[in-house]
């Protein structure tokens, strides 16, 4: 069985992680994601990927704890090591990056989770959080370094250190999630969704390369920023789509972008 089922929807690959009964990550796992990430980066017919797990009650659990128990530190820190590789994998992918939410996430669920782009949640589908603290652990696959870049650093170890977990909606207050879709049919609205930022509606290139700039830049200065930024834009002045979307503005009709 594997523990990552990958599909192909119309410009779109789909993740499931596919781990009963809450999708617990092991190591096998993470060098199965690793690869699905792989294969999608060198695939030119894909141009977003989306995370989801199988079932209704959970994302993903986290990493197995009784696999953890049982494991010297040597290996628990090679396990940590290459979880953080195949997340900044996923999230230096110039493609842009889905985690749909469709039950409890949690620890290294969210974790898995913060290195996507975008999350969109099930409405009334589970509680997300980092959870750590009650095991006497930190959240060590990203947890402290991307939750603090995207709340702050207050806000983030307040929520570690009391290590409780919110609803989906709470965490669309705070800006951890970025949709609520209705729990009926969500997947396909997802799909349906993602599908939006694949061409002919969108310039996927362009969406790739935005994401680039800010992934990497944001570990930069200022002026060495806004170089990057110009030489990813001159790569997409170079493109077909910066061509048609130019001219579609011009000529006052919608554009149709091929994603080259």
């Amino acid at each position: 069985m594997s523990l990552v089922d990958v599909s192909r929807h119309d410009g779109v690959a789909l993740f499931t992680l596919n781990n009963p009964p809450a999708n617990a990550y092991s190591h096998e796992l993470h060098r199965e994601l690793d690869e699905a990430i792989l294969g999608a980066r060198f695939d030119s017919s894909v141009h977003v990927i989306v995370l989801t797990g199988a079932g209704e009650r959970f994302f993903c659990a986290g990493a197995d704890i009784a696999m953890l128990q049982g494991a010297d530190p040597e290996w628990k820190y090679h396990f940590c090591l290459h979880a953080n590789e195949t997340l900044l994998r996923l999230e230096h992918t110039p493609k842009l990056v889905v985690a749909a939410l469709n039950g409890h996430t949690v620890g290294g669920g969210l974790e898995l989770a913060l290195a996507a782009d975008l999350r969109w949640a099930k409405a009334d589908g589970g509680k997300l959080g980092l959870p750590e603290v009650a095991l006497g652990v930190l959240p060590g696959t990203g947890g402290t370094a991307r939750l603090a870049r995207m709340l702050g650093r207050t806000k983030a170890i307040e929520l570690m250190a009391d290590g409780t977990n919110m609803s989906f909606e709470a965490a669309r207050e705070l800006g951890l999630v970025n949709e609520i879709l209705p729990a009926d049919d969500f997947l396909t609205a997802v799909l349906d969704k993602a599908k939006g930022y694949c061409p002919p509606h969108k310039a996927a290139g362009a969406v790739g390369l935005m994401k680039r700039s800010v992934v990497s830049g944001l570990d930069m200065g200022l002026p060495e920023h806004l170089a990057l930024e110009r030489e990813l834009q001159q790569r997409l002045f170079t493109g077909e789509d910066a061509a048609e979307g130019l001219a579609a503005f011009n000529e006052k009709r919608p554009p149709e972008f091929t994603g080259r």
